[in-house]
């Protein structure tokens, strides 16, 4: 077999596997719609916005999504007082440990600091030395 005989095969069946594909897909949305044909009842949209009372539908909504959302936030609140009784408790219990990471960390931040430091003014030496000649020079003409 050629490069040409295997791309049309591999096509055929690439095609015969979306049919199949299709198929499939199609019978399963049939078998939904048999089983569900409330799903499908359509609205009609001209008898509910103008042939009811439009007002009070509208109320109405407003009323239930108020009520969801004051429902949520009562549980919202709830979780945060848990969070912070929670987070105080650790607190609490870990204080020594916090503290004693905290000094490590600060440690180590001033040793990194001072090698930062170090290798600046190594790096830099000769302009930090021109800069503090030229302000004593400066502070000295202004004295005089």
């Amino acid at each position: 077999m050629d490069l040409r005989e295997l791309k049309k095969r591999r096509e055929e069946n690439l095609l015969a596997h979306k049919k199949k594909k299709r198929a499939y897909y199609i019978k399963t949305k049939l078998k939904n719609r048999e089983a569900n044909p409330e799903k499908l009842a359509s609205i009609d949209y001209e008898v509910e916005l103008f042939g009811g009372d439009f007002a009070s539908k509208l109320k109405e909504i407003a009323k239930k999504q108020k009520e969801h959302i004051d429902s949520r936030e009562e549980i919202i609140r709830k979780k945060i007082l848990e969070y912070k009784e929670k987070k105080q408790d650790y607190y609490s219990e870990h204080k020594e440990k916090r503290l004693e990471y905290d000094k490590e960390y600060r440690q180590k931040k001033k040793e990194a600091l001072k090698e930062y430091r170090k290798e600046y003014y190594r790096q830099n030496r000769e302009s930090i030395l021109a800069k503090q000649k030229q302000n004593r020079l400066n502070k000295k003409l202004e004295k005089e």
